[in-house]
């Protein structure tokens, strides 16, 4: 029995590494290199929108008033060549969030706050914040072309992320470009578990699968997207996925689908400032999406229960408890799971000796999502923002699941001030 558990393991690992789209490799990382910033230089038949591309800035922001100044001071600060307008949508916070906002110097008069309204029935309360900011660019410039970019408002900007990132989408001709934020990582919590999160996500969503335009896999990271304002309009704008609890892939799915090029990699330009102290904080980001991955399905969840146990916990505990030859296969599939963890850690800069705790850190995950399960059969929904959102959404969240919907831009009067 421990010889065939060993076995299936092994078998198991061996398609992770070779056949899963190189999910535990450090890369790609998108870096501000010479060829990609002249792209953006442009050449002398090339008309300026071409050279550098309008860019509207949409930050969703609600009870953000520790990092909303840091946040948009790095993107009103962008050494951007071209048209470059931030929309923050302050969305009903009981802070200081929007005074902040409209404090911050604005010498080139890049920023707009709009004072969100209450949302309409089916949206989920960050999409609805996104759809006002993404209605409100299509006010400004109702023909407008060029990009927009969806970032959180607690995500530090070097002053070349936006060149970058669109020299990156131009010279690809890619329709979505994204990248995982740089994470906090000082806390004994967030050095136990945060790189943990990164690794179970290229997992979930390899970036050479979603980058491959043959692969059916779709994948973004919300701190980062950058999108073409034609694709949006294409797959139906922010409307198409007003239900949607994880956003940033569901829109990838969209784009994906509509025929759109996606990137997604690591970033080496943008850092999230958000902390998690404790491992609560942590339990609760990963249980409140979980079961939503899942598709709220019980028997997914006994799959992935089951998965998490083969995959993470079964070849230590058969390296350490097992005899003969399950115990050598056992071991030789615990250090392949353990190599598979060394690039992201070295990415986080932190000791290798963390991979050793990985079928525990498994375990911490595994318990949470088997939470979100409980939290969703006992009623309480996903909580976020002090949100709760009870009502079950059986698929992705999409309007359209084809994601090639065409609704109007959501209704709803918004105030707008310029700051």
């Amino acid at each position: 029995m421990a010889l065939a558990l060993a076995v299936l393991c092994a078998l198991i690992w061996i398609g992770l590494i070779f056949c899963h789209g190189r999910f535990w490799q450090a890369g790609p990382i998108l870096r501000p290199l010479p060829q990609m910033q002249d792209s953006l230089a442009g050449t002398a038949d090339m008309r300026p929108a071409e050279i550098a591309p309008d860019v509207t800035v949409v930050v969703p922001a609600r009870d953000e008033a520790e990092s909303i100044q840091a946040a948009l001071a790095s993107l009103l600060e962008q050494a951007y060549p071209g048209k470059l307008s931030v929309i923050l949508i302050n969305d009903r916070s009981t802070d200081d969030t929007a005074c902040l906002a409209r404090a911050l110097p604005d010498p080139q008069h890049r920023l707009s706050v709009l004072d969100g309204v209450n949302p309409e029935p089916g949206w989920s309360g960050k999409l609805w914040a996104v759809s006002q900011g993404v209605a409100e660019a299509e006010r400004q410039n109702p023909e407008g072309s060029g990009y927009i970019l969806l970032t959180d408002a607690d995500i530090i900007h070097a002053p070349a992320h936006v060149a970058t990132l669109v020299a990156k989408a131009q010279t690809d001709r890619l329709h979505m470009v994204s990248e995982m934020v740089e994470l906090q990582c000082k806390s004994l919590a967030e050095r136990a578990l945060v790189p943990a999160f990164v690794f179970f996500f290229t997992l979930l969503y390899p970036f050479a699968r979603v980058n491959d335009p043959k692969s059916s896999t779709a994948g973004a990271a919300g701190g980062t997207i950058l999108l073409r304002r034609d694709m949006l309009r294409k797959i139906g704008g922010i409307a198409a996925l007003k239900g949607a609890l994880i956003d940033d892939c569901t829109l990838a799915s969209c784009v994906k689908q509509a025929g759109g090029l996606l990137y997604l990699g690591h970033s080496c330009l943008a850092t999230s400032i958000r902390p998690y102290p404790g491992p609560g904080d942590i339990w609760r980001m990963i249980a409140r999406t979980a079961y939503v991955q899942l598709r709220f399905s019980p028997a997914l969840l006994v799959l992935t229960v089951l998965g998490m146990v083969l995959v993470w916990l079964a070849p230590a505990l058969l390296a350490v408890f097992a005899h003969g030859p399950a115990q050598w296969i056992g071991a030789a599939t615990w250090l392949a799971s353990i190599c598979s963890f060394l690039p992201t850690l070295r990415r986080f800069r932190l000791s290798p000796l963390w991979a050793l705790a990985l079928p525990l850190i498994a375990v911490f995950y595994t318990a949470a999502t088997i939470g979100s399960a409980v939290n969703h059969h006992l009623g309480r929904g996903v909580v976020w923002k002090n949100r709760a959102y009870t009502d079950a959404i059986p698929h992705d969240g999409r309007a359209n699941p084809a994601g090639l919907a065409q609704p109007a831009p959501p209704a709803g009067s918004q105030t707008r001030e310029r700051a």
